[in-house]
Order: C-alpha cells, then structure tokens, then sequence
C-alpha cells in the first residue's frame, strides 16, 4: 500500500510560480491557486498598506480592489473576477524580486509554526460569506485611515494574517488576524476621536 501522497507547502507553490515562465499577473495565479486566488489576492494586495512605508497612494488602488473582491466573495462567487485589463497587468519587478521572496519568509515561518487547526470552519457554507465581510471591513480600516498616519498598517496585517490563514486553514491564525484588525480599527476611532476633540476643544476655547 502506497503513502498518500502530500500537496506541497504553498510557500513552494508560491515560489513555482514566481519561478515560472508564465507572466506575473494576478490572472496567472488565479490559475495556480484556483480556488485559493480570493486569499492569495487578499494576501499579495494588501502586503505594501501592511508595511510602514510611504507608498505614494498606490496602496489605495489596491484596497479599493481588495473591497471589490470582498463583495464577490460575499455574493457566493468562487474565483475573483477583475477586468482584463487589471488581470493581465504585470505585477511589476518590485513586486516579483523583493515583495514576494519577503512574503515566502513570513509563509515558511508561519508554515513551520501553523497546522490545519478548525479546518473544518473554512468548509462550512457560510465561510466565504463572513470571511469576505471580515476582510472588508479591516480593508475599510486602512482606506478610511488618515493618511501619513500610518494607522492603515494594522488592519492591513489583519487582512494578510486573514488570508493566509485561508491558505492554511488555520482557525487560530484567523483569530490573531481578526484581534488585530479590531485593534487597528479601535485605535484609528481613539486617535481620530482625540483629534477631533482637541480641534473642538482648541476652536471653542
């Protein structure tokens, strides 16, 4: 009787792909990952608002994509749908040379340390539903964050530490990405709401 034989850890198929002849679009991941491309997204789109690095507000295109696919997912579709124009766009050299070898580091970890805990939440029916409502929301955190402020971080982690847990299968990595994401938002709202009374404070005095 023959070994059933094991799927390979996504951080190799992440780095077949990179590897590949194929070009580094969003299209041909779809193709690879098939019905992990929404998380896959999740987790490539919002990688750069996740980092505290100026980006120009290039990050917002992103997010605004990520919302997108948020609400396909919510309405029960299995593979993200995105204009041509934006599936076949190349992902860029700064994305294939230092974005995602950096991205398989953290996967490994997260491999070496993460097992199939409550994979059976991930299978339920209603799964796709919140986990696309959840992702919205953390996503919504980070569009709706002041800008320079680097308040969008948190959330933005949330929503990579979400995705990847998707990969996984990971129920208890959903949950540090879920305490995140309340804690980034909880965090803007405080901060913005101290602002705010300070001006109104500082206008009416």
């Amino acid at each position: 009787m023959t070994a059933e034989k094991q799927p390979k850890p996504f951080s190799d198929q992440l780095e077949g792909w990179l590897k590949g002849k194929q070009p580094k679009t969003l299209a041909s991941l779809e193709e690879v990952f098939e019905d992990r491309s929404f998380a896959i997204t999740f987790l490539l789109l919002m990688i750069l608002p996740a980092t505290p690095l100026p980006t120009g507000g290039i990050t917002h295109i992103f997010e605004l994509i990520v919302i997108l696919l948020c609400l396909e997912m919510m309405a029960g579709r299995q593979s993200p749908w995105l204009p041509k124009k934006w599936k076949h766009m190349p992902l860029g050299k700064t994305f294939t040379g230092k974005v995602i070898p950096t991205i398989m580091k953290w996967i490994r970890w997260f491999e070496r340390h993460s097992s199939p805990r409550g994979k059976k939440f991930f299978t339920l029916p209603f799964a796709p539903q919140l986990l696309g409502f959840v992702i919205l929301v953390f996503t919504l955190g980070a569009l709706l964050a002041p800008p320079f402020s680097g308040l969008d971080t948190l959330p933005s982690l949330a929503v990579v530490i979400i995705g990847l847990s998707i990969i996984l299968e990971d129920l208890i990595l959903f949950f540090v990405g879920l305490v995140a994401g309340v804690a980034g938002i909880a965090l803007t709202f405080a901060l913005g709401t101290a602002i705010f009374e300070s001006y109104h404070h500082f206008f009416s005095g």
